[in-house]
Parts: structure tokens; sequence; C-alpha cells
């Protein structure tokens, strides 16, 4: 099988170039590809369509994406272009060769005044840019009609890359106190966990993957189970630290949304529930506080 890979210098990326390699041959495009014929921008729909059309892939799998949120509010149109349009772009290329779509979206299309998981079934409602973006780029692949899987994630992190868990291991080293939203509940997933339950995923279906991704098409969730605040997964972070001897922190203080404002609004709430991608693909999806103490070896 040949896996066309975009994205794989982000933190999801980066674990999947890995995680699929037992699959097929996985080949990596983007804007900073060795080869000229992989260079791939997602905001310029020709490059996208010239490296997949040289490629010839069996299955396509997207993990890059416009993710910086509060940005995206002063780049709407350049966020649009990644998110929004440049998914419709690949799964028309991935139709016209028979190929499949791996895509991956975010909590954020929802607008966090639930109180309960949302579930694949719950109408999206986007606040921020980003997340309309992200809404718009799952709605371009169901309209083409392509085979898919479109794996929604959440408060994603890891050991590469900018995320929540870096920025607290170095602001702990560098002041005695720190403020951490406590009002905003999710699921804090590791990159890894996400690479390697797509492979799980993809592995089922080696035998002919078009009719597997077929029969199989739609949007699941895809996180660690149970759910935090931003400020107890700080904490959490903070506790499993293997130096936490170089740590400064001596106060961390949990603060209201109001206190720490941003140009993009985020849900209060956007825990999603898991069950569909567990039932259907027989995946046991550990906790987000096993995935921490991995990552940290703790």
């Amino acid at each position: 099988m040949k896996i066309l890979l975009t994205g794989s210098t982000g933190q999801v990326g980066w674990e999947l170039q890995r995680s699929l390699m037992t699959l097929g041959e996985v080949i990596c495009a983007g804007r900073e590809a060795t080869s000229p014929s992989l260079r791939m921008d997602l905001s310029a729909p020709e490059t996208i369509r010239a490296v997949i059309r040289e490629v010839k892939p069996n299955l396509i799998v997207n993990p890059a994406a416009y993710t910086t949120v509060d940005k995206a509010e002063a780049e709407p149109e350049l966020a649009m272009a990644v998110n929004g349009v440049a998914p419709g772009i690949i799964a028309e290329e991935a139709k016209l060769l028979g190929a499949g779509i791996i895509h991956y979206s975010t909590d954020y299309v929802f607008n966090g005044t639930q109180a309960i998981p949302y579930t694949e079934q719950d109408v999206p409602d986007p606040q921020n840019i980003y997340g309309k973006t992200k809404l718009a780029g799952e709605q371009a692949i169901q309209a083409v009609g392509v085979p898919h899987l479109i794996l929604r994630t959440s408060w994603v992190y890891g050991l590469r890359g900018k995320n929540f868990l870096l920025t607290m291991l170095k602001l702990a080293r560098e002041r005695e106190e720190l403020k951490v939203v406590n009002d905003q509940v999710g699921a804090p997933t590791w990159s890894r966990m996400i690479a390697e339950s797509t492979a799980q995923i993809l592995s089922q279906g080696t035998q002919g993957l078009n009719c597997f991704l077929s029969s199989k098409s739609g949007i699941y969730h895809l996180t660690a189970t149970g759910q935090t605040s931003w400020y107890n997964f700080a904490k959490a972070i903070f506790e499993h630290d293997p130096n936490s001897s170089k740590q400064k922190l001596k106060k961390l203080l949990a603060i209201p949304s109001e206190q720490y404002p941003t140009p993009a609004k985020r849900p209060a709430y956007s825990s999603l529930d898991t069950q569909k991608i567990s039932h259907t693909f027989r995946l046991v999806l550990p906790s987000w506080q096993i995935n921490l103490e991995l990552v940290l070896g703790s």
C-alpha cells in the first residue's frame, strides 16, 4: 500500500510517519519536502493536485492543518484555505484515483454549551474561526463522497512542537507563580495515541482498504478517555514531571476564562464521546491520565 502523508513534521504527522510504516510505503509531502515533486502547500491548490497525481497513493492521511487558534481570527482566509478548502481538493483527487482518506478534525466544531460528552450525532456549532474552518473541511470531504474516516480529536500534546504540555514544563522552570484557566473542560490527547489508533484501525482493512473505508466511512471521535480542565491538566503535568527538582514553581492558581482573554473564544466544554470508534474498530482507548504518565515516563 502506498500512503501519502501530509504534515509529517507536525505533532500528529511525525507520529503517523512511524506508526504507518508497518502498513505500507509512507511518502511524506509538505512545504519542506526534500523532493520538489513532493512539495505541497495546502494554501495552494495546484500543488495539492500535482503531488497527488505524481504519487498516485492508495491512501491519503491528512493531519496537516492551520492550528494556531488565536491567529486564525486575524487570518481567516488562510485558515479557510488550509483547513476548509484543501481537504475537499484532496478528496476530489483521491476519488479520481480510487483512493481513501483519513482526515483529522477537532472538538472545537462544538459550541461548548453541553454538559455531557458530544457524540458524532450532535450538531456542530463552532464559536471561532479555527472551528468553522475545520468544520468546512469535514463537510468538503463528505460532499465529494470519497471513502473516508474523519477523526475528531482534542487538546493534542506530545514531546514535539508547540503544545500545552511543553509550555507548562517550560514556564514551571521560569516562574514561581502560574495562573491557568479552570473553566474549560476537555480531554488531553497524546499525539502518539492518535497515530497508533489510526494504524490499528487501518490494519483491519489491509485486505481491501477501499471496501473497508467505504463500509466504515464517517466521522469518529478519537480522544483519550475521561475529561479535565486546563488547570487540573497542568497540575497533573507538574506532579508527573520527571525533572520536578528543576521547577521554580511554588504556586498554581486556578482562574476563570475572563481573566485570560484570548482573540478566539474557546468552548467551555468540549469532551467527546468515543463509544462509536471504540465499538466500530474494537479500540481500547486509554485515559488521559495514563497517556500523560507514559509521555512523562512516570
